[in-house]
């Protein structure tokens, strides 16, 4: 009954994975027509490129602003739908459509927003002083991936945390209220430790989602620019295989994107999940 599932396994993961190992250490045409077997070389080339490097600091920014960012901003969202409000449930169906949209569409549209002549976002920040312009401004476009990959995962976020909160015993808040703790000892002694394992899976998907599902909303809003300033490791990875045809370097990249995501999983689970409280 496991065979299926083994041979998707097999298949569409590790077989694309050993490909790359292969590629790595080859150096071939753009047609696949001839190797050249150099060994590490492809991995002390990128080392040694300055932009290679710069791309490792711009996915440290955009990854951990993404990722504290949306937790942060989703957990708020979460905790207020979870009150008795008024309209409740029509604010808990409006945070959850953000979900159902495709990572391009959500890189146009943000583009669109934020269009220095034509956007409505633009508009405001140029009444209130900021010339914005993203196309020419890597600080800019770095802020505009940021948002269009944070409004895409608040909604994933919302549905775990807001789940999470609904499974904490009322009576535990009112006990608390009963010691005469105020909204935010309660939230901060009795609510967030609960939250602990969601929170803690919620960090890797996160960390995920930034280092990989964001290429389309980069590639869409950007494409890397202006002068590689929202290059993530990710869309690098793309840019040098599939528009600068070296193969090579392409799946040396893949390599050590794979590993950096790897060592993080595991720093994440032997250091981080001693603090979660299951």
């Amino acid at each position: 009954m496991l065979a299926p599932q083994i041979a998707i396994v097999l298949v569409f993961f590790y077989w694309p994975a050993v490909e790359t190992l292969v590629q790595s250490v080859f150096i071939q045409d753009a047609f696949g027509g001839s190797l050249q077997f150099v060994g590490l070389e492809n991995f002390e080339m990128l080392f040694a490129d300055e932009l290679y490097l710069n791309s490792f600091r711009v996915t440290a920014i955009f990854s951990v602003a993404v990722t504290v960012i949306g937790l942060v901003t989703s957990l708020a969202l979460a905790y207020f739908a979870d009150r008795a409000i008024r309209g409740a449930m029509a604010f808990r169906t409006m945070l959850i459509v953000p979900y159902a949209v495709a990572p391009a569409i959500v890189g146009v549209l943000w583009v669109f927003l934020f269009s220095p002549s034509l956007g409505i976002v633009a508009h405001w920040l140029r009444n209130v002083g900021v010339q914005w312009n993203h196309l020419l401004d890597g600080s800019h476009a770095m802020i505009l991936v940021i948002i269009a990959a944070v409004w895409k995962q608040i909604s994933y976020n919302f549905i775990f945390f807001l789940a999470g909160l609904q499974s904490i015993p009322k009576s535990l808040i009112e006990a608390a209220a009963l010691d005469g703790a105020g909204a935010w000892r309660t939230f901060r002694s009795v609510i967030f430790p609960l939250l602990s394992p969601t929170t803690f899976f919620l960090l890797v998907i996160n960390v995920v989602y930034a280092f990989f599902d964001t290429f389309a909303i980069i590639d869409t809003a950007t494409g890397g620019g202006p002068a590689k300033a929202t290059e993530i490791l990710v869309y690098k990875v793309f840019y040098d295989g599939f528009k600068a045809l070296d193969l090579g370097s392409s799946a040396a990249q893949s390599v050590i994107l794979m590993s950096i995501v790897i060592v993080l999983t595991v720093v994440q689970f032997r250091y981080i999940e001693r603090r979660v409280n299951y």
